[in-house]
């Protein structure tokens, strides 16, 4: 059977100590059996590594979200007029909003996505957490949305040293004192913007699972994992797949419950009494994907037949014991190439 050839563009090339998952979807994607298909890389910087490492056929830089959906469109519709795009994978949860709200005019333009609604997007908010957890029964941490530091030295008794403090989109930090909540409110707020989150911390074993929602309850795709190697930054740079069934089991419950359509990532804490508490939902793609694909289920490529409208049935098995391990690897290029794509914002 001849593959079906498609334009994919795709997100989140910054595959740096705190990697996107742009690049490791790439390769998912390349390594299809089902599709041909050709990379078109969107690029918010000029530096994001994945421009340089021969993944991508073609890279366009694009405006920052903040700068407005229109500008953003406006954009899109000008690489699509050139690259004619079948499928968009955003990778990044600062730039879904835009994208969600867009569905339509990119479907107008030819452009398929596969993500979650907007209410399913608002309601798994880390800010949201504790009326997500009693809707849909799951046990999460106690958390409090702040807009202000003067409401740290309020949180007594409700939280106790240590907590953590969480930006709205990314970042989290424990924090043993008023003074260091105040310093990371801060530095998170400038960052992410507000509300900043402080959430209890639970103690035990930190344990993720990827996963693909068809949008009527059904799981394609689950694979759970545990850290084996935690940069400063909290990101995993080592991990393997582990047998668990009763997080596999939770993954189908908030799926089925939720409805949940695209890809997503369920942070969980086990603890020493085999209690399973959600600290967050990342509602997209995580960086980690490719240890999901070397384990037996191709997230991207399934995403993209399920965008498609292609057939996908979920997957009934991954292989335990499978690890990935990243790495560091200097990449070499001309300044001239750097220049070219500073000044044409193509490449």
């Amino acid at each position: 059977m001849s593959k079906k050839a498609i334009t994919v563009a795709v997100t989140g090339l910054n595959n740096t100590d705190n990697p996107g998952p742009g690049i490791p979807v790439i390769r998912g994607l390349l390594d299809s059996d089902f599709f041909e298909v050709r990379i078109i890389g969107l690029a918010y910087e000029n530096l994001e590594p994945g421009i340089y490492m021969d993944l991508v056929h073609k890279v366009y830089n694009v405006p920052y979200p903040s700068t407005g959906t229109d500008a953003l469109l406006a954009r899109i519709a000008y690489i699509n007029s050139i690259e004619n795009i079948d499928l968009l994978i955003p990778n990044f949860d600062a730039e879904l909003y835009s994208f969600m709200r867009s569905k339509d005019q990119l479907l107008q333009m030819g452009i398929h996505t596969f993500l979650p609604s907007l209410e399913q997007f608002e309601e798994r908010h880390k800010s949201n957490l504790p009326e997500f957890g009693k809707k849909y029964n799951v046990d999460v941490p106690k958390s409090k949305a702040l807009t202000s530091t003067s409401e740290i030295y309020s949180l007594k008794p409700d939280f106790q040293f240590p907590y953590l403090v969480k930006g709205k989109f990314y970042d989290a930090y424990v924090c043993y004192s008023h003074e260091q909540a105040t310093t990371q409110f801060n530095k998170l707020s400038s960052k992410w913007g507000l509300p900043v989150i402080v959430q209890e911390f639970v103690h035990g074993t930190e344990v993720n699972v990827i996963a693909l929602g068809d949008g009527t309850g059904e799981t394609i795709a689950a694979v759970p994992m545990r850290k084996q190697y935690i940069t400063d930054k909290g990101k995993a740079w080592g991990g393997i797949t582990i047998g668990d069934e009763e997080m596999m089991s939770l993954t189908r419950h908030i799926i089925r419950e939720t409805k949940w359509k695209g890809g997503m990532e369920l942070e969980l804490i086990k603890t020493s009494d085999n209690r399973y508490y959600l600290i967050e939902i990342n509602p997209r793609i995580p960086a980690w994907v490719y240890l999901a694909v070397g384990a037996g289920q191709n997230i991207p490529e399934a995403l993209a037949k399920l965008a498609l409208g292609y057939e996908q049935k979920p997957f009934t098995h991954y292989e335990v014991g499978k690890m990935f391990i990243r790495y560091s690897y200097d990449l070499i290029t001309d300044v001239n190439v750097f220049q070219r794509l500073s000044m044409t914002g193509e490449l």
